[in-house]
């Protein structure tokens, strides 16, 4: 079985680490405040491109990498010394724990962050030795199109590949509900986001728990 999961929201709460480290980045590279960002589900490289719109640049790949550059150490710096109260959602280390030892079981990310973004958060909150592989929010700004990615990677990391029926994708928002269901997978919402259950239901979730701690019986 393949589990694929988010990060924020769903394993983590970084306490606004993350929306600051974006605010910080776009002040060093544009010089002003940028606009209001939606975070939820979003990847980076769609939020970046989305902060390079509202100053009318267009999102070339080196200014999209300078970008992330920046980012990257101002994620670093608030992860380690910035006055956000981040934690690890309940329930998360002792999913990953069972399913790690579980015969059979093949976990990894299926995230917006970025590749340095994901380790960096993981890190920090001492997760990162639950994943081997991902797929990461640099290469789309549609999530959707992260699934078949995450799927290569699975393949290529257990050395056979796995079915949708084979696939759960555990998220916090609806687009991880949608990016479960483009690749045909079934998706475990978890409602630790800013999402409640009733949301995470309404928008098809095939399960839908308040937090990870309740989902283990069901994964």
């Amino acid at each position: 079985m393949l589990y694929l999961f988010d990060i924020d929201g769903t394993l983590i709460d970084t306490g606004g680490a993350g929306m600051q480290a974006l605010r910080e980045a776009t002040l060093d590279i544009f010089g002003a405040a940028g606009p209001a960002l939606d975070l939820a589900g979003s990847t980076d490289l769609g939020i970046a491109e989305v902060i390079h719109a509202h100053f009318g640049i267009p999102p070339e790949p080196q200014r999209i990498e300078d970008f992330f550059a920046v980012y990257h150490l101002r994620l670093h710096w608030q992860l380690a010394h910035g006055p956000h109260s981040g934690r690890v959602l309940a329930g998360v280390p002792a999913v990953l724990t069972e399913l790690a030892r579980r015969p059979g079981a093949t976990l990894g990310l299926l995230t917006g962050n970025t590749p340095d973004g994901a380790a960096a958060k993981l890190r920090h909150f001492k997760l990162d030795g639950f994943f081997a592989f991902g797929a990461f929010g640099e290469a789309h700004t549609d999530r959707n199109q992260l699934g078949p990615l995450a799927l290569e990677r699975a393949a290529a990391h257990a050395g056979r590949r796995f079915t949708a029926a084979q696939t759960l994708v555990i998220g916090d928002t609806p687009k991880d509900i949608a990016c479960a269901h483009a690749i045909g997978a079934r998706c475990l919402a978890v409602a630790t986001g800013r999402f409640c259950a009733a949301d995470l239901t309404f928008h098809g979730a095939d399960r839908v728990v308040e937090s990870l701690d309740a989902a283990l019986e069901w994964l």
